[in-house]
């Protein structure tokens, strides 16, 4: 994958996605000390930004493949990507979820006309189910990120934020398998490398995080995250040496981090975001990178959160009030 690819994704998906807004919260930047800017991909078409990777893999197929019927693995927000990039091009669609994905996620992919098939109990689980589907029907597999595609629509989240802020000086972007990770962190590095491209990962599903830091390379036996979006035992093997090249820095944060800055964007923005939504704009506030006095991007990736949940993630964010890491 190279940056012309990424633009390539863009023309192509343009007319198919929404160009989300780049906002400031007057109290979190003053929370913070720095000038917070929030991609509000939450607002995004299927309330997430995987939709982007999914329409430009979808759109490029030819019309064999499509006639194929589309199949993935998705923990919520790339099914519904593609259960919608796929009734665009008028092809059938079915999507392996684990068991543990939020209702709400698996009614909205039915709601875009895939059939749901409901596997393991993590995102791997779902995904060896729907490759053994795949290699029986001959079935067009789309990868939730490891697919240059995918990662090259995922790519486009950066060219806006560039277009609509070119001085950034870092941008923290929430990661999982690497996809939308790499693909900006390509973006960003081949139209202005002065930005500093920081990923997030959560603590308690950090494959990533250990691949970059060296501290373990192998695949992880137990991940457990309120993270949903972003539970993963390993990184993608196309992601990752683009993460490698052009990332800076990763950073963790905690499932109590992330639940704060759920409830802060709920309380004080009347915006509901999902656990990976909220990572990035997590480790702005408590702490885990330097923002005071700079330009920081956080990506909020997605807004599907399981609003049932509510309580929850108000007694984990309680445990950081009681750090006083903000107000």
């Amino acid at each position: 994958m190279n940056s012309a690819e990424v633009v390539e994704a863009m023309e192509r998906i343009c007319g198919q996605v929404h160009r989300t807004p780049l906002k400031q919260s007057s109290t979190l930047n003053a929370f913070t000390g720095g000038n917070i800017f929030m991609k509000m991909e939450n607002m995004q078409r299927t309330g997430s930004f995987k939709v982007r990777g999914a329409m430009n893999k979808v759109m490029s197929l030819s019309e064999e493949e499509a006639a194929r019927g589309i199949i993935c693995a998705s923990a919520g927000n790339h099914a519904q990507g593609v259960a919608l990039a796929a009734s665009q091009r008028q092809a059938a669609s079915k999507i392996f979820m684990p068991k543990r994905t939020p209702s709400a996620k698996v009614e909205a992919t039915k709601h875009y006309g895939a059939n749901i098939v409901l596997k393991g109990e993590t995102y791997q689980e779902a995904y060896s189910a729907a490759v053994g589907e795949m290699k029986e029907k001959g079935s067009t597999f789309v990868h939730a990120f490891d697919d240059p595609k995918v990662m090259a629509g995922q790519g486009t989240v950066a060219l806006e934020m560039l277009q609509q802020l070119s001085d950034l000086d870092t941008i923290l972007v929430p990661v999982g398998g690497g996809g939308l990770l790499a693909g900006m962190a390509l973006a960003v590095k081949s139209f202005n490398p002065k930005v500093n491209i920081i990923g997030v990962q959560a603590l308690g599903a950090p494959a990533t995080y250990n691949f970059f830091t060296g501290k373990n390379k192998g695949s992880l036996n137990h991940v457990h995250t309120i993270a949903d979006g972003i539970l993963v035992k390993k990184p993608g093997e196309l992601t990752f040496p683009i993460i490698r090249k052009y990332v800076d820095d990763m950073v963790t944060v905690t499932d109590e981090e992330i639940a704060y800055a759920m409830m802060f964007m709920l309380q004080r923005e009347k915006t509901l975001v999902e656990g990976a939504g909220a990572a990035s704009l997590a480790a702005a506030m408590c702490h885990k990178v330097k923002v005071h006095g700079k330009k920081v991007g956080c990506v909020i990736s997605g807004g599907n959160a399981d609003p049932s949940k509510i309580p929850v993630y108000r007694d984990l964010s309680k445990m950081v009030r009681q750090l006083h890491y903000i107000g």
